[in-house]
């Protein structure tokens, strides 16, 4: 097997509790950020590539990671998004023959930091008891104060703007030139996945830089629009929530995802709260108060929407709430085309169950141009 010397390595979170790791492969490395876990058991490559989870270090679940290797459509981005990888065991073979790829290959690729042969049980346990913190990996800790001050200078997930780090610096276009609809998608992290989905449905995107106006994106004259997925707290995004405020305003087709939907509450008034630690994996449980349907679901989110002022909202329909702790996960806006969901309906990674939602904007849209 490869690297048989590899370099000890320490996770130090910020409230001074060591985990005690290995490097992956055989170079030094240091990671800074918010250290979250995922609890699915595929995807991990969606999930190291999501600009959800830019400014993040990722402890996977699974046992196993990096034994499917990487494959070049599966990308959620160009290259990896989080800031640094925590793991069990890493595979540095891979078994899947259409794979292009070994993880290790795309991780130096993205100069990713990672480390494996940590107790990720013991860890992701602290955080669920303790709360998301920030943290540090490193193969460099023999001045522990030093190490220490420098993880108190990084900033808190709370207050921090980080969609202009992962949005497009330029407009692009996404899909067939001649298809049905157009899509204004505001480009605040926005995954791939959407994109497809919507494409997928006959539609054309023109996706916006995360700071583009209303006006710049009405120019194109589509027929509807979409605020994305995207990482850190949604209240400093300014221009998003005005932008939302003034598509509802002309009501016109609106869908937020994720970070999205939590502008789009915003927009109505409704405040955010950062969460104890979040909910990220592919097995969440949502009940779709509209129909009386559970669904299983993506999830990614270390923010959530306030639920009493939303459900006190006289202009605001709760239509989803997740069962596991009873958050929003769902709202629509009364007399308008505009609805949003806090999980991923375009499931990379996790299941198909969301899928509706992609067809109901579509419907919006028919609504309109008919």
């Amino acid at each position: 097997m490869k690297y048989q010397t590899r370099k000890k390595a320490i996770l130090l979170l910020e409230d001074g509790t060591i985990f005690h790791g290995k490097a992956v492969g055989d170079k030094d490395g240091k990671a800074f950020g918010e250290v979250c876990f995922n609890t699915g058991m595929t995807g991990y490559q969606e999930i190291f590539t999501d600009p959800s989870y830019f400014g993040q270090i990722m402890v996977t679940t699974n046992a196993h990671i990096g034994n499917y290797g990487a494959k070049e459509d599966e990308k959620e981005a160009e290259t990896a998004q989080i800031s640094g990888l925590v793991c069990k065991n890493f595979s540095y073979n891979q078994s899947r023959p259409a794979a292009d790829e070994t993880l290790k290959e795309f991780l130096d690729k993205s100069d990713l930091f990672a480390i494996s042969d940590v107790d990720t049980r013991a860890l992701v346990t602290y955080i669920r008891e303790n709360g998301a913190m920030n943290a540090v990996i490193t193969t460099d800790f023999e001045d522990m104060e030093a190490l220490k001050n420098e993880l108190s200078e990084v900033p808190d997930m709370n207050g921090l703007e980080l969609a202009s780090k992962v949005s497009t610096k330029e407009p692009y276009f996404f899909g067939d030139e001649s298809a049905r609809f157009k899509v204004a998608v505001l480009d605040v992290g926005v995954k791939k996945s959407i994109l497809k989905h919507l494409s997928t449905r006959d539609v054309y995107c023109k996706v916006f830089p995360y700071n583009a106006t209303y006006n710049e994106m009405k120019e194109w004259e589509p027929q509807g629009y979409l605020i994305s997925n995207g990482p850190g707290d949604p209240q400093p995004l300014g221009n998003a929530i005005q932008v939302a405020k003034d598509i509802i305003a002309e009501d016109k087709p609106l869908f937020g995802i994720c970070l999205g939907h939590q502008i789009i509450a915003l927009a109505n008034g409704i405040s955010t709260y950062k969460m104890h630690h979040g909910h990220r994996g592919i097995n969440h449980p949502i009940l779709n108060l509209e129909t009386g349907k559970g669904e299983i679901t993506s999830q990614n989110h270390g923010f959530s929407i306030n639920k009493e002022e939303t459900e006190a909202h006289p202009d605001v329909l709760v239509t989803h709430t997740h069962l596991n702790d009873q958050t929003v996960a769902g709202i629509r806006i009364k007399n308008k085309n505009c609805f949003s969901v806090q999980y991923h309906p375009e499931a990379s990674p996790g299941p198909n169950d969301a899928h509706y939602l992609f067809d109901e904007f579509i419907h919006n849209l028919i609504k309109v141009k008919a």
